[in-house]
């Protein structure tokens, strides 16, 4: 990706030919929205309870029963279907319910069900710890080195400006434990663990986060492997298995879709220095080259939270999800015109780049990682 020179002028009419497309945005904010993010609980909540059903529902089929052979097929099917299932309504609810709404893209309607200071995803992160480690350092401080901790998650080497330590030759097998895991992965990001080992934080100062993370997770690991599970009686660890299938679908989709946004190999980090007195048209800019997006149909942009128009979710993180889309149309055509590339692929592609990254940057570098263009 080339670097993109705008002086002073150009920036900041840039800056306001990007807001002017959020602003028309919010103001178009009505039925439609309230409809769908509706729909979607509504259908979300269905397929969630249907999955567990279909658990339950295999568990007389269970071949240790002394059943015949002929059992096994419509066991395993049952089971399937159940964990797949459940695994795609926690993706639902983590990434185009939780997320979306907690990021304030609802709070219009006025509705607490869908308002992000009431709303609690099923996941372990406490959703007042993500509304600061996402909402406000990630978005503010987007892939700028030194204040965005998205930017290796406190574990990983995600930019040739990170300095480097023999630690980091395990760069992909930490990659592996955070997407298999990546529910504990965001449960202790706004707990900062990394600045309680470097000795930036004493325990004591860090003690609250993380007893409250540890509740909701133990709140969320309760329900998913010992109260569902319980419920089956002496069957407990079939139930117990199939959540836990379903918790690593989700994860590894989510570690996916979220990696692929932000650590394809054109998309750029910045140094501290550029948060000093940076105008809203810079900011805009930031966004765009630090982001990349992934192509795809209707029902995968919805199966990613529509974060895979990562580019839009930055520039806009308070608009509806939903409408990216959308917005993407008229985001490409200001960027053909400045000339500012738009980093845009398919799944395997920007995954693809993502890896080769983490096992690149496993090694030492030569060089420092990319600065915003003046």
């Amino acid at each position: 990706m080339g670097k993109i020179a705008l002086n002073a002028e150009q920036l900041a009419n840039f800056g306001e030919e990007i807001d002017a497309i959020k602003q028309t945005a919010l103001l178009q904010r009505g039925a439609r929205d309230a409809r769908y993010i509706k729909r979607v609980v509504a259908f979300q909540r269905a397929l969630a309870i249907a999955s567990r059903i279909s658990i339950y529902a295999a568990l007389p089929f269970l071949p240790s029963l002394g059943l015949s052979l002929a059992s096994w097929p419509l066991f395993w099917t049952l089971i399937c279907a159940g964990s797949i299932g459940l695994g795609i309504a926690k993706i639902l609810d983590n990434m185009e319910i939780g997320h979306n709404i907690i990021h304030g893209q609802y709070d219009w309607m006025g509705d607490p069900r869908f308002h992000s200071k009431h709303y609690d995803w099923d996941t372990n992160c406490p959703s007042e710890q993500w509304a600061h480690s996402h909402n406000y350092e990630h978005h503010t401080y987007t892939n700028v080195l030194g204040k965005d901790r998205d930017i290796g998650y406190g574990i990983l080497r995600m930019d040739k400006a990170q300095h480097w330590h023999p630690a980091y030759l395990a760069n992909p097998i930490f990659a592996t434990l955070l997407m298999l895991f990546f529910d504990m992965g965001v449960a202790l990001h706004d707990v900062e663990m990394d600045s309680l080992r470097t000795g930036k934080r004493s325990f004591k100062e860090t003690w609250p986060k993380l007893k409250q993370s540890l509740r909701k997770t133990a709140r969320i690991w309760g329900k998913d492997f010992i109260l569902f599970p319980a419920l089956a009686g002496p069957l407990f660890p079939v139930v117990m298995a199939a959540n836990a299938v379903a918790n690593l679908i989700r994860n590894i989709w989510s570690f996916t879709i979220i990696f692929c946004g932000h650590f394809p190999a054109e998309v750029q980090t910045f140094p501290a220095s550029v948060c000093e007195n940076e105008t809203k048209g810079h900011w805009y800019y930031r966004q765009l080259l630090g982001s990349a997006n992934i192509e795809g149909g209707k029902i995968f942009h919805i199966m990613s939270g529509n974060l895979s128009h990562q580019i839009e979710h930055h520039l806009f993180p308070d608009v509806p999800a939903h409408r990216y889309a959308e917005l993407s149309v008229a985001v490409r055509e200001v960027c053909d015109r400045y000339g500012i590339p738009y980093n845009t692929g398919p799944l395997w592609s920007q995954y693809a780049s993502v890896w080769a990254k983490i096992f690149t940057l496993a090694l030492p570098s030569r060089h420092t990682g990319n600065t915003l263009p003046a």
